[in-house]
């Protein structure tokens, strides 16, 4: 009957509109849009984290950097993402390195505004590179972007995926103190480590992903990243032999994909999505949603000065940074090895900023 082919045709317009919602993600509570630059944004990792934060409803202004000489123009990137049915508008701003211009000199209008910035700028380690090298050559990379952050978006939350994270952080957060500005904006994202602890965990348990959250705490490199396993539930059946080799495996998951890569390429895919979720769990906080994520920051939960731990993100940024809570026999003794590799990792980075400083 007609009463029956209406109905059936309202159920099924009904039954699209929510697929369709539930496969854009949630809208955000108050409707509020936050502006968010990638700087980076058309690297390897840059262009599949750009694209995350533009389907991310609470993103009304998606501002994409990078120099000119990227792998593809930033422009081309955001003409690409233009095309995306979301509502953020997605502008580009490139640098020419033949100008002689530093970032501070062109990205007033990329930068003025922004709530967020998050960095996955930066070179990667190379064949015959160590990690002074590494730091020598990031540090100032780094400390070019941020030197435009202060002066155009110095309240924005900072997000930065450069390595070596352990000693890039502390050396920006020096950067800041030197200004007058607020060190605690700028947060190290180690959040592929807890992503990575989670879906480990998942294949070797089998419980549901959604029930699973490893703290990742320490720093985001090596020895200094520690999985809190006894802390989560799933985790915690493991028997010693397995956490012990699954720890490991966090430790040294990024030399798994380069590897699995050839050595073409590292852990891009991932990366970005983590970073899209560090992202999402600062505008959600912003927005008044708190949230809370592991990040690398300044800290008082150790004796050092700057630690991995879960963090709150609220209103007004970061709102509480937590102590560790309890730890295993297995998970003290590593703690230890963490923090003495940190702590030289800090002060290295400190010394390359002091160096860099005085140029």
């Amino acid at each position: 009957s007609l009463f029956w082919l209406k109905l059936c045709s309202t159920l099924h317009r009904c039954r699209s509109a929510l697929l369709v919602a539930s496969q854009r993600g949630p809208m955000a509570p108050s409707g509020k849009k936050f502006k968010v630059c990638v700087c980076g944004g058309a690297g390897g990792i840059g262009q599949p984290l750009s694209m995350l934060m533009a389907m991310d409803e609470r993103v009304g202004e998606l501002s994409i950097y990078d120099l000119s000489v990227s792998m593809v123009p930033a422009e081309g990137v955001a003409a690409d993402l233009g095309h995306i049915e979301r509502p953020s508008k997605v502008k580009a701003y490139s640098l020419d390195i033949k100008s002689g211009k530093k970032p501070v000199d062109v990205m007033e209008e990329c930068l003025k505004g922004c709530d967020l910035v998050l960095i996955p700028a930066g070179v990667p380690r190379k064949p015959g590179m160590d990690r002074a090298d590494l730091l020598n050559v990031n540090i100032g990379i780094a400390k070019d972007l941020m030197e435009a952050c202060a002066k155009f978006c110095p309240n924005a939350i900072v997000g930065l995926i450069v390595n070596p994270v352990n000693s890039v952080v502390p050396a920006m957060c020096e950067l800041y103190k030197q200004k007058g500005l607020d060190p605690r904006r700028i947060c190290g994202v180690t959040t592929l480590d807890v992503v990575r602890a989670n879906k480990f965990v998942h294949e070797a348990t089998g419980a549901p992903l959604e029930s699973i959250q490893v703290s990742v705490v320490g720093g985001h490199a090596g020895a200094t990243i520690l999985p809190l396993f006894s802390q989560d539930a799933a985790a915690a059946t493991m028997s010693a032999d397995s956490i012990a080799a699954m720890d490991k495996r966090v430790q040294d998951a990024g030399t798994e994909v380069v590897t699995a890569k050839a050595g073409k390429g590292s852990a891009t895919l991932s990366m970005a999505y983590a970073g899209a979720r560090f992202g999402r769990a600062v505008l959600a906080g912003l927005d008044g949603e708190r949230r809370t994520e592991c990040s690398y920051v300044m800290s008082s939960v150790t004796e050092l000065p700057f630690f991995t731990s879960k963090v709150t993100f609220g209103p007004k940024g970061v709102e509480e940074v937590h102590p560790l809570g309890a730890l295993s026999a297995h998970e003290q003794k590593r703690l230890e090895e963490a923090k003495k590799l940190l702590k030289a990792e800090i002060e290295d980075g400190l010394k390359a900023f002091g160096g860099l400083s005085k140029l």
